[in-house]
């Protein structure tokens, strides 16, 4: 592990001399060798994660179509810079200025989802200005259903694609699908936070 001070002021407080950088290079289980990056403010305690691969790639999209329940527990990477989508149920995450990386599988990301869904389920219960908000409730439950039943024959197969413009993220499974990212997806897909992103030789020499 290696502990950097960075001479900037935590982009969240401002303030300057607080503000460090945390790197460790371990082994992640069924990816290999890659490089955990935290920044932290010890000041107001903001602090934002991410991982980096020890060779850089290109900027892709990669697909899964969840046909299975044995693909729930194909491990993901998804980095900071990961935009995530599934287009059959038009669900779309974006990363916002505080996103940070993670480890998980695809179970936990469809778990995401739902969490989200619960949310805006409870406001439209609450909110009496919504336009038709039985119509709303109806299509969430709809996703829902087929988040829920991921391999089950009454729920469709629906397709998860990780889109990442840095190409950090990574979904381990065969039947996992690599494109390019087109121009007209590069220029309207968030980065992510942009302190974070710095390259492995940043890491290796210090920022």
């Amino acid at each position: 592990m290696f502990e950097q001070n960075i001479d900037m002021p935590c982009p969240m407080c401002g303030i300057k001399g607080q503000f460090m950088m945390i790197t460790h290079i371990d082994e992640i289980p069924y990816f290999g060798e890659h490089t955990q990056l935290t920044l932290l403010c010890h000041s107001c305690g903001w602090r934002q994660t991410d991982f980096i691969p020890p060779e850089g790639k290109n900027p892709g999209c990669l697909s899964m179509v969840l046909d299975s329940k044995e693909k729930l527990n194909t491990r993901v990477v998804r980095s900071s810079s990961c935009s995530i989508q599934i287009p059959e149920l038009d669900l779309l995450v974006n990363p916002g200025s505080n996103s940070t990386g993670y480890v998980s599988n695809v179970e936990g990301v469809l778990q995401r989802f739902l969490d989200v869904i619960d949310l805006v389920s409870h406001d439209l219960l609450g909110n009496s200005e919504i336009e038709k908000p039985d119509e709303s409730l109806q299509q969430i439950a709809h996703m829902k259903h087929h988040l829920q039943n991921i391999g089950n024959a009454d729920s469709m197969a629906i397709t998860l694609e990780f889109l990442d413009p840095h190409g950090l993220s990574t979904i381990l499974h065969d039947d996992v699908q690599h494109r390019l990212l087109t121009d007209e997806e590069l220029a309207v897909l968030p980065v992510g936070p942009d302190p974070a992103v710095f390259s492995k030789g940043d890491v290796n020499h210090g920022v």
